[in-house]
C-alpha cells in the first residue's frame, strides 16, 4: 500500500468518524465547475503599464485554446468567460467560435460587455448625462444579449465603471434613475432562461462616487428588474475588512446570488490568484454555500445549486497558464474543506450557544489536509492528480511561446 493511498484512508477514516459523508463529498467535488476568464490569457496590466508575457494569447482561439488546457488539467474548468468586443469576431462569425470551443471540449459561459473602455464613456455609460451616450451604452448590452443566443451562454455579466469625480459633477439621484430606467430595458431583452448578473465596485476608477458602489445597491436593481436579475459578488470589490461572507449568506437566503469573480487582493486592487492571500477568507465563503447547498431551506438551497462560479483575474507579473490552473485548484481545495465541515457537530454547538466548540469545529475543518482527498477524486476522474506538474511537464508552455512569441501589451488585455 502506497503512503499516498494510506494518507486517503486516513483521512476518510478520520471524516466519517465526525460524521462525515466522504462519498458524498466526492460526488461534489467531481460535480464542481470554476469558470475561468478568455482575458486571463491574454497580456494584461495596471494603469501604469502592461507586461508582454511570452506566449500570452493574442486571439480569441487561442484564448479557449488555453481555456481548454487548464480543464484538461483540473477537469473542473469546462467553460471560459467572453468578453465583447475583445472576443468579437472580425467577420461576426459567432457559430464558428462556438464550434472551436466545443470542438476544445468547453463550453461559452458568461457574455461580458464592455462599456468603459471607449473614449465616448469618459463621463459613463448608463449613468451618462448624454442621452446619445447612454444609447450607445445600451445598444452595446442588448448586442449581447443576442450574443448569448448565437454562443448560448445563460449569463449576462454586467459591470460599470460609471462615477463621478468632484462633488457636484452631476446629480446622484439623475444618474440612479438613469442606470434604472436602462437595467429594465436590458432585462426585458434577456435570452429566455437566462440570468442578468449585476456586479458592484466599491471605488474605481471613479473618485469620488460610483454608480454602483455596493451589494446593496446591486440588489435593489436586481429586485426592480425582476427573478432573473441577481447579484455578481467580486471577492475584491469592497472596502477593506467587509465580511464577504455574511453578504454571501444574505443573498443566498434571498433566492439573489447569482455568481462570483474570484481573486484576491492585499490593498486596493483585485487581480491576485484567488486565496492567495485570504485563504481562510474563501474557505468561509465556501462554508455559506456548502452548508447552503446541504440545507432543506429554500430558496438557499436552490440558489446554491446554481450559483456562477467566475474567475476575474489578471495575471500582470506571473505567466497566465499556471496562474489560472493554481486559482481553479485553490477555489476545488477550499470547497473541499467546506464540505468537509461535520454540520451535525457545528448546528448542535451553535444552537446550545457554545461559542468556541462551534468556532473550533469551523477552524479544525479549515485546517484538514484535504489533498490526499482531492488526488483520489482526481485519479478517479480521469485528470492529473497534480495538476501544476503535469502542466510544467506538457510541454504546452514552452509550445505556445514558441509559436506565438511575445505580442505587444500597449495597454493591458491585448
Amino acid at each position: 500500500m502506497s503512503d499516498r493511498q494510506t494518507a486517503y484512508e486516513l483521512l476518510v477514516e478520520e471524516l466519517e468518524a465526525q460524521g462525515v459523508d466522504v462519498a458524498a463529498v466526492k460526488a461534489s467535488l467531481k460535480q464542481q465547475q470554476i469558470e475561468t476568464p478568455s482575458w486571463g490569457y491574454a497580456n494584461s496590466g495596471t494603469r501604469f503599464k502592461a507586461f508582454a508575457w511570452p506566449g500570452a494569447a493574442g486571439t480569441t482561439d487561442e484564448k479557449l485554446d488555453d481555456a481548454a488546457m487548464v480543464n484538461q488539467m483540473t477537469g473542473i474548468a469546462s467553460s471560459v468567460a467572453v468578453h465583447i468586443p475583445w472576443d468579437k469576431p472580425a467577420d461576426n462569425d459567432y457559430d464558428a467560435m462556438l464550434d472551436y470551443a466545443q470542438s476544445k471540449g468547453i463550453a461559452i459561459g458568461a457574455v461580458n460587455p464592455n462599456v468603459f473602455q471607449d473614449d465616448e464613456y469618459r463621463l459613463g455609460s448608463l449613468g451618462n448625462p448624454d442621452p446619445g451616450i447612454q444609447e450607445q451604452a445600451l445598444d452595446h448590452i442588448l448586442e449581447c444579449c443576442t450574443i448569448m443566443t448565437k454562443l448560448h451562454s445563460n449569463a449576462l455579466s454586467l459591470w460599470f465603471a460609471d462615477g463621478t469625480n468632484y462633488a457636484g459633477q452631476d446629480s446622484l439621484r439623475g444618474r440612479k434613475h438613469r442606470f434604472e430606467r436602462h437595467l429594465k430595458t436590458v432585462y426585458a431583452h434577456l435570452p429566455a432562461d437566462s440570468r442578468m448578473l449585476i456586479e458592484y465596485k466599491f471605488f474605481e476608477p471613479a473618485f469620488y462616487s460610483t454608480d454602483l458602489p455596493d451589494w446593496g445597491t446591486a440588489y435593489a436593481w436586481a429586485l426592480k428588474c425582476g427573478e432573473q436579475a441577481q447579484v455578481l459578488v467580486d471577492l475584491g470589490h469592497h472596502a477593506q475588512g467587509v465580511n464577504i461572507e455574511q453578504i454571501v449568506a444574505f443573498l443566498l437566503d434571498e433566492g439573489r446570488l447569482g455568481g462570483f469573480h474570484f481573486n484576491n487582493r492585499k490593498y486596493a486592487d483585485d487581480d491576485l490568484i484567488v486565496g492567495s492571500v485570504n485563504p481562510f477568507e474563501l474557505f468561509l465563503i465556501y462554508n455559506e454555500l456548502a452548508g447552503a447547498e446541504l440545507t432543506d431551506d429554500e430558496p438557499a438551497r436552490t440558489t446554491a445549486h446554481n450559483v456562477a462560479y467566475m474567475l476575474d483575474q489578471c495575471h500582470n507579473v506571473e505567466g497566465k497558464m499556471e496562474a489560472m490552473i493554481y486559482s481553479v485548484l485553490n477555489c476545488q481545495e477550499a470547497y473541499a474543506k467546506a464540505l468537509c465541515v461535520p454540520r451535525t457537530q457545528l448546528r448542535d454547538a451553535q444552537q446550545a450557544g457554545d461559542v468556541m466548540a462551534a468556532h473550533g469545529i469551523l477552524t479544525d475543518a479549515f485546517r484538514v489536509d484535504v489533498r490526499p482527498l482531492l488526488r483520489q477524486v482526481r485519479d478517479e476522474m480521469g485528470v492529473p492528480t497534480d495538476p501544476i506538474a503535469a502542466y510544467r511537464a506538457s510541454g504546452y508552455e514552452e509550445k505556445i511561446r514558441r509559436e506565438r512569441g511575445t505580442r505587444n501589451a500597449d495597454g493591458g488585455f491585448q
